[in-house]
């Protein structure tokens, strides 16, 4: 299938390692040109040579996408690279796991910063290049913590549950103007966050990050302009709720 990412515009954030550098990587296999930034910069330059070798033209920026004015700072980035912005995949670092009553209100703020906030500017940023162009592809990396929060994980479960409610008014605005929003919702992956929290080890079903973003790259594609405002859970069928 043609997806219709050739030539197309994107911008990946936390895009050196796990997820984020999964879903650049398919969307260079596709042919989209791209910015990409991480904190690390060994990890990013590799991501960055990796996607070199696809054939992709990218540019690698290190930059903390939970810095309040990066967002902004990486959409220019990407408009002066490219001439334009069409797709954008959001994604930031989990916050710590901890249970509802022993999160602190400093935790909270840094998890509501990086989890929600961060993806909103990165949204407002993006927005006024695609609706000048008549089309634009967004998806956030969140978690299947929207559709079922995870006990011992209440920072990510309060962000990214408020990300979802954000996420759903924003795509109703948006739709009319050719711009699609959805949210991707993994569950265990084999990324190095998941195995720093200890989780899979009992045998629970883990994805493979490739796969993963090859479903981003499709939700960011041409045939997929009918696909705006969901939560798509990528977890091998672990989430158990039926909303």
């Amino acid at each position: 299938m043609d997806l219709g990412l050739r030539g197309k515009r994107a911008l990946v954030t936390a895009a050196s390692k796990g997820l984020g550098r999964a879903c650049a990587l398919a969307l260079a296999g596709e042919g989209a040109q791209m910015v990409i930034c991480a904190r690390g910069v060994e990890e990013l330059k590799q991501t960055e040579a990796e996607i070199c070798g696809l054939g992709a033209d990218v540019v690698a920026i290190r930059e903390d996408v939970t810095d309040p004015a990066a967002p902004q700072r990486l959409v220019t980035a990407t408009v002066e690279a490219f001439g334009g912005i069409d797709v954008l995949v959001g994604n930031s670092g989990g916050p710590p796991p901890g249970r509802a009553m022993d999160v602190d209100d400093a935790q909270l703020e840094e998890a509501l910063n990086a989890n929600l906030v961060t993806s909103i500017r990165l949204v407002r940023a993006a927005v006024p290049h695609m609706r000048a162009a008549g089309w634009g592809r967004i998806c956030l990396i969140t978690s299947s913590t929207v559709k079922e929060p995870i006990p011992g994980l209440a920072l990510s479960n309060t962000a990214r549950a408020g990300l979802w409610g954000w996420s759903k008014t924003a795509a109703a605005d948006l739709f009319a103007d050719g711009i699609t929003l959805n949210l991707a919702c993994p569950g265990l992956h084999a990324t190095d966050r998941i195995k720093s929290l200890g989780m899979g080890a009992d045998g629970e079903p883990i994805g493979d990050p490739e796969d993963f973003g090859k479903v981003i790259a499709f939700l960011c594609s041409e045939p997929a302009g009918f696909v705006s405002g969901t939560a798509v859970l990528i977890d091998g069928a672990r989430t158990l709720g039926l909303l």
